[in-house]
């Protein structure tokens, strides 16, 4: 209260959102081997085709595509399935291997799933370089804590199936003009990389990676796709995201021995495409939805376990 008896109106602030996580920059590394190496690792997340393609100057271990084609910007892009958290929460626990994995797990991972391709040796110099990267442009956040922004944005599931018909129609008017119309992708005029990446065929990802589940498709569709696209100003609807991922995952591709994955079935998401599982539904429903009665009845059996 004031003199005389009034009171004094505060403005409180609107509150901010907390800051979209931004990489560590590397040109501010002052030790020239330690610049060296991480830079040499931005480069291949960039352009592995170059050097670990069909054609590639160092080995021959991936399908042709590009680390970056999924993890956009190389690996920098918010809600682009960046590597804001990594050096944070790794190594973990991931329950598709049931084991503690390390971030060399994880590109390697990447590498035969996504790349279709073969594991790097763990003391080779570009699995090291590639570590390094990742691992330097998340050190500026917190050990044990998940940046804002990383990974893909959440979407909320379709109360109905996805639907890779509909999906067909989203991919001619949204995607085609890049990706081509049979999916094959854009090469570089110097044939050793992308321009487009493939999104199904022989050269694309296999079935056994994280873009194969179709939430992980739609999710990085609705904030990233068609080209120049933000999560700030997405084009796609929710339902065509959902659809147009069903579509694309029902185009052939690679196929990945996954039989050793998720082995507490319990554990598995709920749009994870192979069985068996710990509940009534089917591999189609596990594949397209809708997702919210798997997500009920798995929460019904925890609450019921307690």
């Amino acid at each position: 209260m004031l003199p005389g008896g009034s009171f004094s109106l505060v403005n409180n602030p609107t509150p901010q959102p907390p800051a979209v996580w931004v990489p560590a920059n590397v040109a501010a590394i002052t030790d020239q081997r330690k610049k060296d190496l991480v830079r040499y690792g931005q480069e291949l997340i960039a352009h592995t085709a170059k050097y670990l393609g069909p054609h590639g100057t160092v080995s021959q271990h991936s399908n042709g595509m590009n680390c970056q084609n999924c993890h956009l910007q190389a690996g920098t892009v918010p809600f682009g399935n960046n590597y804001g958290s990594v050096a944070s929460l790794y190594p973990k626990f991931r329950a598709r291997s049931g084991k503690i994995e390390t971030i060399q797990k994880r590109i390697n991972d990447c590498i035969e799933r996504s790349l279709n391709g073969k594991a790097l040796g763990t003391s080779s110099h570009e699995l090291q370089a590639m570590t390094a990267y990742i691992a330097f442009i998340g050190s500026n956040v917190p050990k044990g804590v998940k940046a804002v922004g990383s990974g893909l944005k959440e979407l909320p599931y379709l109360t109905r199936a996805a639907d890779p018909q509909r999906g067909r129609i989203v991919y001619q008017a949204h995607c085609a003009t890049c990706h081509q119309p049979h999916g094959d992708g854009l090469l570089a005029s110097t044939q050793d990389e992308y321009v487009y990446p493939p999104l199904w065929g022989n050269r694309s990802y296999n079935n056994g990676a994280g873009l194969f589940r179709i939430s992980n498709f739609a999710r990085f569709a609705k904030s990233n796709m068609p080209l120049g696209v933000t999560y700030k100003n997405p084009t796609l609807t929710d339902e065509q995201a959902w659809d147009v991922a069903a579509f694309i995952n029902t185009q052939a591709r690679p196929t990945f021995d996954a039989h050793n994955d998720w082995p507490d079935k319990r554990s598995k998401p709920v749009d994870y495409p192979f069985g068996p599982y710990a509940d009534r539904f089917s591999e189609t429903t596990h594949k397209y939805g809708p997702f919210t009665p798997i997500v009920n009845a798995q929460n019904s059996r925890a609450a019921n376990a307690k």
